[in-house]
């Protein structure tokens, strides 16, 4: 229990370090007197680069930081429930929910959301889109989940309605203009920047409220690792558990889909590493753990994603299977037989 704790602390340094790193080292290049001086409310040399510290690598920072913990959490929270390794935040297609959104916004309305009297275009209208389309799939699923009590068959109804999701989108695409399906693919591609520091409170509110209710699920997470009869017996309502448990990943998951685009396997990869390096089952300290190695993993990403000599920024999802995959790999190989 020491040692795990021990192990969880030193994540907060490392985590820091990223974090002052995403805001030192960019496509534009700030000395690092200079952005510290910035942060501390001072004049910098040249107008530009408060501009871009402030409104730009702060909140992108502090959005990757944010989004990191939660995909992590949430792919924990699944692989304890329904006792699955590879389970994530996109086998119940949330993603796919989001990306079909996406793709009626972009595609069909031509970047223009209404409800009621109004009406929306631009970044808001495709982060209105990509939640509403996360909710509605993560809706179905719910439903499904108060009816069927077989975990892996919720399991199986939940990639079904993900490929369902995915099948519309591909019909959209089929028939979409050039720069429709253009906007759609970049949106696709994943990226941290999406949040400004004016949309940076609400996203980060509903990002910590999450997190708190899956502080609040640890103790009937550590029965359920003992299987669901022993967790029966002592009070633990399954079927509730892993209802809230859905709910919960499933906002996490919506949101950080709608502002950052589907950003691929932090959540499935990132539990896995927090097991590597603590190994503990108790999700007190497992918990913490996976959350601040999101938090490191996806800052880490950020910063990869900044081609040096302002050569440009690449695409987060080109980033995040160089760290997610060998790590999956390496868990499928040691746990073959």
């Amino acid at each position: 229990m020491v040692k795990g704790v021990a192990r969880c602390l030193w994540m907060l340094p490392l985590a820091a370090l990223l974090f002052v790193l995403n805001l030192v080292y960019g496509a534009v290049d700030i000395p690092a007197g200079e952005v510290v001086s910035v942060l501390l409310g001072h004049p910098a040399a040249k107008p530009s680069w408060a501009f871009i510290v402030l409104e730009s690598r702060l909140p992108q920072a502090i959005t990757a930081m944010l989004s990191g913990g939660a995909l992590a959490v949430s792919g924990l929270m699944l692989q304890t429930a329904f006792r699955n390794p590879l389970a994530d935040p996109s086998i119940f297609g949330i993603s796919s929910g989001a990306g079909v959104g996406v793709a009626l916004a972009l595609l069909l309305f031509g970047g223009t959301v209404t409800v009621g009297s109004y009406s929306t275009t631009g970044f808001v209208a495709v982060v209105m889109a990509a939640f509403a389309g996360a909710m509605a799939v993560m809706a179905i699923v719910f439903l499904f989940s108060i009816v069927v009590r077989n975990n892996v068959m919720l399991l199986i109804i939940g990639i079904m309605v993900g490929y369902l999701a995915s099948s519309v989108t591909s019909l959209l695409n089929f028939f979409a203009t050039e720069e429709g399906v253009k906007s759609y693919v970049v949106w696709g591609m994943g990226d941290f920047s999406g949040v400004s520091m004016r949309q940076l409170p609400a996203f980060a509110t509903i990002i910590i409220a999450g997190m708190v209710g899956a502080v609040l699920l640890i103790k009937p997470l550590n029965l359920l690792l003992l299987g669901e009869g022993y967790a029966r017996n002592l009070g633990v309502s399954v079927v509730r558990v892993r209802n809230w448990l859905l709910v919960i990943t499933g906002l996490l998951t919506a949101v950080v889909t709608a502002c950052c685009g589907p950003v691929s396997f932090i959540g499935l990869a990132v539990p896995h590493i927090a097991r590597l390096l603590i190994p503990v089952s108790d999700h007190r300290i497992l918990l913490p753990s996976t959350v601040l190695m999101g938090a490191v993993v996806a800052l880490a990403c950020n910063l990869f994603c900044v081609l040096p000599g302002g050569g440009g920024i690449i695409p987060l999802n080109a980033v995040t299977p160089i760290i997610g995959s060998p790590v999956i790999i390496y868990i499928i190989m040691r746990n073959r037989s």
